[in-house]
């Protein structure tokens, strides 16, 4: 998923704080490099196990972790399952080998917001850093085709359930998976930030979803947002 990303939120005195997560010290050291050359990105630390990477999440309080899902000790995926139930605030973008369909899914029920493949260029990893800052989902174009097409997939049969969502609980839900700030979202329906808050709790109890990811998968496959190619 590509959004156009503003960078007003984060600058050189408030940067995004970032946790590197990958059994590469090459890599890890290569990808610091080119991300400290950008004003508004600030590597915390680095791990190179899952479980390293945990421990140093519930003690940094990063804003960002980019994370591998192959790690010696405990992989991305456990890892990504630990830091989000013990830091749920983290937002997580995996940089992988791997494309296959079943880590996709299983990274995006544990509620990582963005994946990217390691061959993805330096400016998309960029930009997926800026993006997950700002709690805005985002795929490569072929782990966002995989995603596409598991909600086509399951679109069918949710589109002929009755929705549980009251019209303003919809008009919420799209607003808030479409990257708007829960202020933002009040701005626009002209409403105070607490309803927004009470209307996205109501709404995360009626599906059964307590992730960013989850309301943007159902958003899509109810057909109230699509994903950007």
């Amino acid at each position: 998923m590509h959004r156009s990303v503003s960078q007003d939120r984060w600058t050189a005195e408030r940067p995004i704080r970032v946790v590197l997560a990958d059994d590469h010290a090459i890599l890890r050291d290569g990808l610091r490099k080119l991300l400290e050359q950008e004003s508004d990105v600030k590597v915390v630390g680095e791990a190179g196990n899952g479980r390293e990477a945990v421990r140093m999440v519930r003690t940094l309080r990063p804003d960002v972790v980019l994370l591998d899902i192959a790690m010696p000790e405990l992989n991305g995926v456990e890892a990504s399952r630990q830091i989000l139930a013990q830091v749920p605030g983290t937002r997580i973008v995996v940089l992988s080998m791997h494309s296959d369909s079943r880590y996709v899914r299983e990274m995006l029920a544990i509620g990582v917001v963005g994946y990217l493949l390691k061959q993805s260029a330096f400016e998309e990893i960029v930009e997926a850093t800026r993006a997950a800052a700002r709690n805005q989902a985002y795929f490569s174009p072929a782990v966002a085709s995989i995603v596409a097409e598991q909600f086509r997939a399951d679109a069918a049969g949710l589109r002929e359930e009755p929705s549980p969502l009251t019209p303003r609980e919809k008009q919420v839900l799209q607003l808030l998976v479409e990257s708007n700030s829960p202020r933002e979202v009040a701005e626009k329906l002209h409403i105070s930030v607490k309803t927004v808050e009470t209307h996205r709790g109501h709404l995360m109890a009626k599906l059964g979803i307590h992730n960013l990811a989850g309301l943007t998968k159902y958003a899509v496959r109810v057909g109230l947002t699509v994903i950007d190619g």
